[in-house]
């Protein structure tokens, strides 16, 4: 799968007996299936994000979305899709700065991704889940436990989603009806409330409270808690 962040990519794409010839602009997406034939001439600017999804990953993820039986996707060519777009858009700084990423962000965003695909391109309706949509009490103090333990993300949704013997997708949006927020924004206010004590109760030079509160290093913090709290941290501390 592929989605163009620029327009003017041109493809003409060979069959058999014909040729199709297709124009490409921003936010225009392509499906198709690597193991057909694919012979094709490429024009203009180049510049996709692209995404390869295995048969057993695709099973996964459908079974995930409650809609078991998905086993391919429609085939799609130049289709305009800002959704898809959008969601791949907001991976491309992770994929850019991977040091910096964080892991629970980049499986939460993969597993949007891969739930649109499937519900938008399997070829099958949604099916209703008679399940709660939230979480109970249990499993709701065990997930931020496990969060609060791991606040450098070096826990994935996954794993939490198996300790609360839960699936991945499901776990993700009943943990967003019950909290509000999905995993990865309730970890972020999490890291930045431990921030803030630090910056409050020591003096503690920026840098350290940036590693100790799990962020890649101070300009990443600087830009994170600036964005949740409004202001950075140095004149946050002063301020307080």
């Amino acid at each position: 799968m592929g989605v163009s962040s620029l327009g003017g990519h041109t493809r003409r794409i060979f069959h058999e007996h014909r040729a199709e010839a297709h124009d490409f602009t921003e936010n225009s997406i392509y499906i198709r299936n690597l193991s057909d034939a694919y012979k094709a001439d490429l024009g203009g600017p180049f510049d996709f994000v692209l995404f390869e999804i295995s048969p057993a990953s695709l099973g996964k993820i459908a079974d995930d979305a409650e809609m078991p039986g998905v086993t391919s996707l429609s085939v799609e060519t130049a289709s305009k899709d800002i959704v898809l777009a959008n969601l791949a858009r907001a991976l491309i700084p992770a994929l850019e700065k991977p040091d910096e990423a964080n892991a629970l962000f980049v499986e939460q965003m993969t597993t949007a991704i891969g739930t649109y695909l499937v519900q938008r391109y399997g070829g099958r309706p949604t099916v209703a889940s008679d399940r709660s949509g939230s979480l109970s009490r249990t499993h709701e103090d065990l997930a931020k436990s496990l969060l609060l333990e791991n606040l450098d993300g070096n826990v994935s949704i996954s794993e939490v989603a198996q300790m609360c013997n839960l699936s991945r997708g499901y776990f993700i949006r009943a943990f967003r009806e019950t909290t509000g927020m999905t995993p990865y924004q309730w970890v972020l206010r999490e890291r930045i409330d431990r921030a803030r004590d630090l910056l409050r109760t020591s003096k503690t030079p920026l840098a350290e409270v940036a590693i100790a509160c799990g962020f890649a290093d101070q300009s990443h913090f600087t830009r994170v808690f600036a964005g949740i709290v409004g202001t950075t941290p140095g004149n946050w501390r002063r301020n307080t």
